[in-house]
């Protein structure tokens, strides 16, 4: 039974304590606020034994193995690093870090001190993802790609009303491209690896609002992946909402899915290539077919089962970083895909003008 805490009282918290109150191989500890009345009550409410107040104090606790991360994404680098350093494993919710040098750091502490960190990316534990990946051959040589997500948030209708919002903060390392862009980018990359090359452009909220936001900051993206023979567009917002499909695009056929972030309903269209019409022009038609993808109402618990699955292994003796960790691989390569990820992200915001304190800390 691995004894986990929590960071955090948001609602992906309350996610992730859903699938591990249902888990018989984990346990909930309690979690950390800096309301102290508020860790203790939401700690009660979600069936812990006690609320934290201090990072200093989960990181102590005797009683806790794992943690789970689900603080503002500025805040996931120090957390996590102290939890480790105390011989804690920890499964960090997405973006890991707020930029490529921290997670570095992160992944390099938990190597040194033999513990699994993990980012808590769902699609990319989920098995219907890894079905899309298998499927990809059926295409043929694949040409183009588009993943999409776009929601349009409430918070954006605080920042538009002048008041503060963590998801629109740069202090925060927020915006569209790390909330939900990067559900885009991690996808990408565990199916096709790093691009070559990347351009980004962004939608800034407005000028306006840089009181607020403490910077640039985007509002919605695209970004543009290149690979030999291949072309990736990613598009993302939090200020309005797409409703179009996600499409992988082969010689042979397209497969497209909804939700980049929870795969689902996907189809395969394979071209059919016929004799030519009395005018001497081929007919080409398509054969549709679907793609089953398994349905799960708290994708997390695929999440929550590869880590503790990895640290059970590391308890009987493998090491941290060849850790098995669900259908990508090992520990290790999970971290390469977070790396190469924020490198990508790393790299948007630098084409598009948006900064974030890390990016200059410890430089």
């Amino acid at each position: 039974m691995i004894r986990i805490a929590t960071i955090g009282t948001s609602m992906i918290t309350s996610s992730f304590l859903e699938v591990l109150n249902a888990s018989e191989r984990g346990r909930f500890v309690g979690t950390l606020s800096r309301d102290p009345a508020r860790a203790e009550r939401f700690s009660t409410e979600h069936g812990g034994e006690r609320g934290f107040s201090s990072i200093e104090q989960v990181a102590a606790a005797s009683d806790v193995d794992a943690v789970y991360v689900g603080s503002p994404n500025a805040r996931h680098c120090e957390q996590a690093l102290a939890c480790i350093r105390a011989g804690k494993h920890v499964l960090v919710e997405k973006p890991v870090c707020a930029n490529h040098r921290e997670a570095e750091r992160l992944f390099a502490a938990a190597r040194g001190h033999g513990v699994v960190a993990l980012e808590a990316m769902r699609p990319l534990h989920d098995p219907a993802l890894c079905l899309i990946r298998d499927a990809l051959p059926r295409l043929g040589t694949i040409r183009r790609t588009t993943l999409r997500f776009g929601k349009y948030s409430s918070r954006y209708d605080d920042v538009l009303a002048g008041r503060h919002t963590n998801i629109f903060d740069c202090a925060m390392a927020s915006g569209a491209l790390m909330d939900i862009g990067v559900y885009c980018v991690e996808p990408l990359i565990a199916l096709f690896g790093a691009p070559r090359t990347i351009q980004c452009a962004a939608a800034l909220l407005d000028e306006g609002t840089r009181g607020i936001t403490g910077g640039a900051i985007d509002g919605a993206g695209v970004l543009c992946a290149n690979y030999p023979g291949h072309v990736a567009t990613l598009h993302y917002s939090k200020i309005t909402t797409d409703l179009a499909e996600n499409q992988i695009e082969g010689e042979l056929g397209t497969l497209t899915f909804a939700s980049v972030s929870m795969p689902s309903n996907a189809r395969i269209d394979l071209r059919e290539r016929r004799t030519a019409d009395s005018v001497g022009y081929s007919i080409t038609s398509t054969i549709e077919c679907a793609l089953e993808l398994p349905s799960c109402p708290n994708t997390m618990v695929y999440e929550l089962d590869d880590f503790i699955d990895a640290i059970l292994a590391v308890q009987s003796g493998a090491s941290a970083e060849d850790a098995p960790a669900g259908w990508l691989g090992s520990v290790g390569d999970l971290q390469a895909i977070s790396l190469a990820s924020l490198e990508v992200m790393d790299a948007a915001r630098e084409q598009i003008g948006v900064r974030f304190s890390a990016d200059t800390a410890d430089r």
